[in-house]
């Protein structure tokens, strides 16, 4: 027969138990004149408020050792890993392994390590694009990267893209239809959107197609995903335009100041923007004196010189009718 044994807790170790209070339990008042404790984290102290009797010096600081002052700062110091973000095909979650043969202090590693590097990086690549549709976003997403940094577009028109492509993409809207059109027709839609609009042509010369496939990849995104996109102001143009050929402000207000007179007398209707804001900053330079050449005009703005005289004479023609009824 098993005997079992029952401690007998009496009243003087039910005593002994409380007093021997554990050292993290927390005090809510000070011993020598009850009054509040207060933590002071500067100098990693708690101290009675009152006396100033110090209970606990040299706390740990669970905290970073840096400083952010904004969330795009906060996010650049974190690490927790990268942000999130749509212009990676699986959202920036999983793991990569960097291209250099280094260790984590910078020292060239071995033959033999380098060939297990290796191997990881095959396996990892393969983890992470498991079937055709990720493979299809990791290409496009690549594309859309590299033209916009072509481009000089921001980052939110990057994320918007890669978010107008992935739509596409769970609409089943690509098959028949090229990567490079549909992920440069998904940063032309991101860009109009933005109000940082660039033209058909600059988009086509830093793509891998042509422009009339962008041109019809983006009117099939635009109506099978109903995008929300406004006639592009020509104004928006000018800023572009006058920072490649190099004018003066005098020439860029004057610019603007007749794209305004022409919407005012809606006379932008069915006109192309890029067209109307090259034939204003033509115009504006021979009004300012500074004499821009249509060839040079042309050149950096890929508009042609007969569109560019057209316009120009439009504007002028419009101003100076403006001007007369002042």
């Amino acid at each position: 027969m098993k005997l079992t044994h029952t401690k007998l807790t009496t009243e003087d170790d039910r005593t002994d138990e409380q007093t021997q209070a554990p050292a993290s339990q927390s005090i809510a008042s000070c011993p020598e004149c009850g009054g509040r404790i207060v933590s002071d984290d500067e100098h990693g102290e708690k101290a009675c408020e009152e006396c100033g009797l110090i209970l606990n010096a040299d706390t740990i600081d669970h905290g970073p050792e840096w400083r952010a002052f904004n969330a795009t700062e906060q996010d650049a110091k974190s690490r927790v890993g990268t942000p999130t973000t749509p212009l990676m095909h699986d959202n920036g979650l999983s793991t990569t392994i960097g291209w250099q043969n280094k260790d984590a202090s910078g020292q060239i590693v071995g033959e033999e390590k380098r060939a297990k590097l290796e191997r990881l990086r095959q396996w990892d690549e393969r983890f992470r694009t498991k079937n055709a549709r990720e493979r299809n976003l990791k290409q496009a997403f690549g594309e859309i990267r590299r033209m916009a940094s072509a481009l000089g577009l921001p980052q939110p028109v990057r994320e918007t893209a890669a978010i107008i492509y992935r739509r596409a993409v769970e609409n089943d809207l690509l098959p028949g239809r090229s990567i490079e059109a549909m992920s440069t027709a998904s940063l032309y839609a991101a860009a109009r959107q933005h109000q940082v609009p660039r033209t058909l042509e600059e988009c086509a010369t830093v793509s891998r197609v042509e422009q009339l496939p962008i041109q019809r990849a983006y009117w099939y995104l635009s109506r099978e995903l109903g995008l929300e996109i406004k006639p592009t102001d020509p104004i928006q143009y000018v800023s572009q335009f006058g920072s490649a050929l190099e004018v003066s402000d005098d020439v860029l207000r004057k610019a603007r100041e007749l794209l305004t007179v022409a919407k005012d007398q809606n006379a932008h209707s069915g006109r192309k923007p890029a067209g109307l804001a090259a034939g204003a900053l033509y115009a504006a330079s021979r009004l300012t004196d500074e004499k821009a050449t249509q060839q040079t005009v042309s050149e950096i703005t890929d508009i042609s010189r007969m569109t560019i005289r057209a316009r120009y004479q439009e504007l002028l023609e419009i101003y100076g009718a403006e001007d007369n009824t002042a």
